[in-house]
């Protein structure tokens, strides 16, 4: 059984070579393809093929359903398959006959493996030959392999050459297109650092006359954009640092020192020249008998031509407003101090009036008052007329100011519009022809106006207005104490006049002429109180004098001064007459009162004289005017006081021992009981009518000397009637309260009642 196995096993090998080098399975005669195949499927193993290529040997596994596959379909074809039937056909046997016919088929098979065996014996010379082709077959393959492996080094070189070439192309494209992009750039860099000829040669040595103004305008403009467009935001940081940038950039910043400087300089001489040309020509000012209204308007218009050049110039370098704006405000403030100098001048000696005194309430003039009511209003319409005139003009010059050199701040008056009030009045011809309220103030750079207020420019043009309107105010002071001179109480009106201007002007806007305004009101107060405090000592100037009797001067005349007051009071000059009343009157009944301690016989008299007369003279005001309603109330009160005090001493002068008599009985109830009153020292009923006699009997004499008495020393005899019913009514008071003392401590006793007294006192 071995020996079959080792022969089917070399017979199998052999057809396998067969098969790999002729691509085909040899004809094979004598071989039972059944057994074969049958020993093939029983005992072909696993085997493994190991072939060298060129990276090394490769195991190979050939599995056992591969091999059955191939054997069934190479070993056994269609021809031998038909060949094997017609062999099964040849033996006609039974199914009982299965064991002759395997014995048969092992005599067959055993025949024909010796065929088999001596065919394949013979054919030897035939496997040398292909064993030789495969040795040939096999040294190709191997230098086929090394050569493939030559052929696999160079192309993997070839290929690593071909992605190096690729790569410094994509490089060099590269290089290519960011060398254009940079060339652009730098294009567009050249042409921002170019300096145009005609900007460069304007902004060195152009004119700036208004002809040239345009081209002036458009290179400020130029250089402008130049210098900002050099700027880190604006200009990529990395070309910042270029050298070519930085010597443009100072260059540009050298012509800009170059044309600011040169504008600075025109502007300073420019300014100069324009007010020194309007000061040298009289007509622009008020002359003799003609008041003239200063007309700024050919000034502004010029100015006007250069304001968009200060704008550039602020853009510029703003520090070099600073001495624009000094130089601007120096020249303008020599026009505006001498146009209101000579208004002043003309204004004062074009008006006629008559000078009133000071003196008011001084005790040694007389009583005649016709001198205080000469007509003055002139002379607050002058005043009037100043502030009507220039307050306007100041804040329309601060306006134009506050635009003109470029001052961020709210626009101080409304197109079109004026600073305060009316313009018009019953003013010269003179002063309205040149009426012009289209200043043009607004007219600079509308577009560029912020409507933010900077506290910091607002500050700096106040500053600035200082030094622009600085002076002026003394010729305004002059007005004020001419007219004060003429008339001290036409501080009143021009003291209203004022207050209603200043409550005109914005807080925050044309600050000067508010503190300008200001400054008048403080200057008319203060001759106003300079007034108040004269006539004051005039008052106290009173109580030097040796004996004063009857009405002073002052009472009468205060309510003449105060009737004048009352009439020039305007608008908030009401606080500044009653601050004045106070002082007054203050004054006034402080002086009476020390009057009247120089001699206290007389002094009841004499306070209640003069407050009646004080009530009496200032009775129509005190129902007008709140503040001297005050003080007459508190006159009457006094008056009230002085009366009670003199008609009680002139009743117990007269009836002396009739009211000492109940004074005593008062006293004494206060510590025992009124029936032991009769028992004490003085006080018998035997006392008291002696009291009753001694002082009732006569008792209409005592009355009539009362009445003589009271009239005595009295020198307002108007004051007589109702003096003497207080009087009366006084005495019939204290006698009636006797009476009722008088039956409550001696029930028993009888007197003159209260009826037959007060019929008494009715019939005298």
């Amino acid at each position: 059984m071995r020996n079959v196995d080792d022969r089917n096993r070399l017979i199998f090998c052999i057809l396998n070579i067969c098969k790999d080098v002729l691509g085909r399975l040899p004809k094979v005669v004598g071989i039972d393809v059944v057994e074969m195949a049958l020993w093939a499927k029983e005992n072909t193993p696993t085997r493994a093929k190991e072939r060298n290529l060129q990276d090394g040997p490769v195991a190979t596994t050939v599995a056992e359903s591969e091999l059955k596959v191939s054997v069934e379909k190479e070993l056994v074809s269609q021809a031998e398959e038909e060949d094997m039937e017609a062999l099964l056909d040849t033996y006609v046997m039974g199914i009982g006959e299965a064991e002759a016919f395997s014995e048969r088929l092992k005599r067959e098979l055993l025949a024909l493996e010796a065929a088999n065996v001596h065919a394949i014996l013979e054919s030897e010379p035939l496997i040398e030959e292909v064993l030789q082709g495969l040795d040939v077959a096999t040294n190709c393959v191997d230098d086929m392999d090394e050569w493939l492996g030559i052929f696999n080094v160079k192309l993997r070189h070839m290929r690593e050459d071909i992605e190096s070439i690729e790569t410094r192309n994509n490089k060099l494209e590269m290089q290519s297109v960011n060398n254009k992009a940079l060339i652009e750039e730098l294009d567009k860099l050249l042409e921002r650092l170019r300096v145009p000829s005609e900007y460069a040669a304007c902004l060195t040595g152009g004119s700036f006359d208004e002809a040239h103004m345009l081209q002036n305008i458009e290179a400020c403009e130029w250089l402008t954009g130049a210098l900002h467009g050099l700027q880190v935001p604006n200009l990529d940081s990395t070309y910042a640092n270029m050298r070519a940038v930085k010597e443009k950039r100072a260059e540009l910043e050298k012509l800009k020192t170059t044309f600011v400087r040169r504008a600075s300089e025109f502007l300073r001489n420019y300014f100069a020249s324009l007010v020194d040309f309007m000061i040298s020509d009289k007509s622009y000012f008020s002359q003799r008998g003609q008041l003239k209204r200063p007309d700024h308007a050919d000034l502004r218009y010029k100015c006007r031509t250069y304001a968009r050049l200060l704008q550039h110039l602020k853009s510029l370098d703003k520090n070099c407003l600073g001495p624009l704006r000094k130089a601007y405000c120096s020249s303008l403030n020599l026009l505006l101090r001498r146009e209101a100098r000579e208004f002043a001048n003309e204004l004062r000696a074009s008006t006629k009036t008559s000078r009133n005194p000071t003196v008011w309430l001084e005790a040694s003039t007389g009583s005649n008052q016709n001198a205080h009511t000469a007509d003055t209003s002139s002379v607050s319409d002058a005043y009037a007329k100043m502030l009507t005139i220039f307050i306007p003009l100041l804040v329309d010059e601060s306006s134009f100011f506050a635009h003109f050199m470029c001052f961020e701040v709210p626009a101080l008056v409304p197109p079109g519009g004026v600073a305060n009030g009316n313009r018009s009045g019953n003013y010269n011809d003179e002063v309205n022809d040149d009426d012009d309220d289209d200043l043009g103030i607004m007219d600079i750079d509308e577009n560029d106006s912020k409507a933010g207020k900077n506290s910091a420019d607002l500050a700096a043009l106040n500053e600035s207005l200082q030094d622009l309107l600085d002076g002026i105010q003394e010729d305004f002071y002059a007005v004020v104490d001419w007219a004060y001179k003429i008339d001290p109480l036409r501080c009143i009106s021009m003291h209203g006049i004022t207050e209603r201007y200043l409550s005109g002007q914005k807080a925050d806007a044309a600050g000067f002429v508010r503190l300008l305004l200001g400054d008048l009101e403080s200057r008319i107060s203060m001759q106003f109180s300079r007034f108040v405090d004269e006539a004051c000592h005039q008052i106290e100037r009173n109580e030097r004098n040796v004996r004063q009797m009857g009405v002073l001067s002052y009472i009468p005349r205060f309510a003449t001064l105060a009737t004048r007051m009352e009439q020039y009071i305007q608008g908030q000059s009401r606080d500044l007459v009653d601050q004045a009343y106070t002082k007054f009157v203050s004054i006034m009944f402080v002086t009476l009162e020390k009057i009247a301690q120089t001699d206290l016989k007389y002094a009841d008299i004499f306070l209640l004289e003069n407050y009646a007369a004080f009530q009496n003279s200032l009775y129509d005001l005190a129902n007008v005017v709140p503040t001297l309603a005050k003080f007459y109330h508190q006159a009457s009160e006094a008056y009230e006081q002085a009366c009670t005090r003199h008609i009680s001493m002139i009743i117990y002068y007269q009836f002396e021992r009739l009211f000492q008599f109940a004074r005593k009985i008062e006293d004494l109830m206060y510590t025992i009981t009124p029936e032991e009153i009769p028992f004490q020292l003085g006080l018998s009923k035997m006392d008291l009518r002696k009291m009753l006699k001694a002082s009732l009997s006569g008792v209409d004499k005592s009355i009539s000397a009362m009445y003589k008495k009271l009239q005595k020393n009295l020198t307002s005899e108007e004051l007589l009637p109702s003096l003497w019913d207080k009087c009366k009514k006084e005495f019939l008071d204290k006698y009636e309260s006797f009476v009722q003392l008088v039956a409550k401590i001696y029930p028993n006793e009888t007197i003159p009642s209260v009826t037959e007294m007060r019929d008494l006192l009715a019939s005298m």
